[in-house]
């Protein structure tokens, strides 16, 4: 076997039945697998997923206050606009500018460790690297396949617990296979355990770390945010903008982990593609919404996993790529990839052109 087909702790009910067909769990399978993987009580190894449920559980009250506001004034849904441009447009265009494409796919470069620091810590975190960067290689690799973590054909809860189910890294890897396997994280500029502390932890990354990162990156936020409101958005008010962002933290941290159910066609297959879904070698799929708000065209990211832009067409709004640009601007990116010109070239003319004559041929038989 392959390192890649056992880098990730494999869920009670597997991944592919003694046929190689893949195993379609139940709710009750899926959410009792979360249970047993959250739980700390049962096995400290366990931190890791239950971290990132608790972080979840710390942003909720602040979702609940700002709902328990609602009102039919504009103080109120000025909340709600501050909350969705932070949560949607802010948290979702990082995420997919530092856990996508750049700790998963390295599409471009820091310059040095300060700048990669910066790119980091550029928002509120709530994903730990770890998690996202060694499944997500396993999911282009067996996309929509027995083995992908957030398999849509697996349902809607099979893709939103993936995080703890599915992405955790195979806790009995011999020393050479966790070498190889933390190499994935080398360039995230998160320290990576020895052998011995992996087999202690369960993890790739400290537990230290993550905490330590956790609360200085949330303390610095929440002050931020504080200061801003109180003397720069004075009509809003420093406690109100902090409500108002984890808000839309915790908006963000729930609707990532529904993602690739989405942004695979729900398991519909083939059926789900559009005309200018134009990878068909998995049923990636480009979504307005992600598309806009986080610069997320699923379907040409597949395509091209390691460019640096998937907003490949003049309405594919790209915000993660202007990020990488603005970093490139200032010196903090020293190098970037962009294969729109491929892209045009290879696939899009040949569509058009393809395109065009069914039209032609259309219109004649009529």
């Amino acid at each position: 076997m392959r390192l890649n087909d056992y880098i990730l702790e494999t869920p009670s009910y597997g991944w592919a039945d003694e046929n190689g067909n893949f195993i379609k769990p139940t709710f009750s399978q899926i959410f009792n697998e979360f249970l047993s993987r959250i739980n700390i009580f049962k096995d400290s190894k366990n931190w890791l997923p239950f971290l990132g449920w608790f972080w979840v559980l710390c942003l909720l009250p602040f979702f609940l206050i700002l709902m328990s506001k609602f009102s039919l004034t504009w103080d109120f849904f000025k909340l709600v606009l501050i909350g969705f441009v932070y949560g949607m447009i802010i948290m979702g265009s990082h995420g997919t500018f530092w856990y996508h494409r750049y700790c998963t796919h390295s599409a471009f470069t820091f310059k040095n460790a300060f700048w990669r620091f910066i790119g980091q810590h550029l928002v509120v975190k709530v994903v730990p690297e770890e998690v996202y960067v060694l499944s997500h290689h396993i999911h282009h690799e067996k996309s929509d396949k027995p083995g992908d973590p957030y398999n849509a054909f697996g349902g809607f809860f099979y893709c939103f617990f993936a995080d703890t189910n599915h992405q955790l890294i195979n806790r009995n890897l011999n020393e050479e296979d966790y070498k190889q396997a933390s190499k994935l994280m080398n360039h995230t500029g998160c320290p990576i355990n020895s052998y011995e502390e992996y087999k202690k932890y369960g993890s790739v990354v400290s537990p230290s770390y993550i905490l330590i990162s956790w609360v200085l990156n949330w303390s610095f936020w929440i002050t931020v945010f504080y200061l801003f409101g109180e003397f720069v958005m004075t009509s809003v008010g420093g406690w109100n903008l902090i409500l108002a962002c984890l808000a839309g933290t915790f908006v963000w941290a729930v609707g990532i982990r529904t993602f690739n159910y989405e942004g695979h066609g729900k398991g519909k297959g083939e059926n789900a593609w559009s005309e200018l879904d134009l990878n068909r070698k998995d049923y990636s799929i480009n979504q307005i919404w992600p598309g806009f708000v986080a610069g997320e065209w699923h379907n040409n990211h597949h395509l091209y996993p390691t460019s640096s832009r998937s907003g490949f067409l003049s309405y594919q709004i790209d915000t993660p790529y202007y990020l990488v640009r603005l970093f490139a601007a200032i010196g903090g990116v020293v190098e970037y990839k962009d294969y729109k010109k491929h892209f045009i070239e290879n696939y899009y003319k040949p569509f058009k052109e393809t395109h065009k004559y069914k039209n032609e041929v259309s219109q004649n038989a009529e």
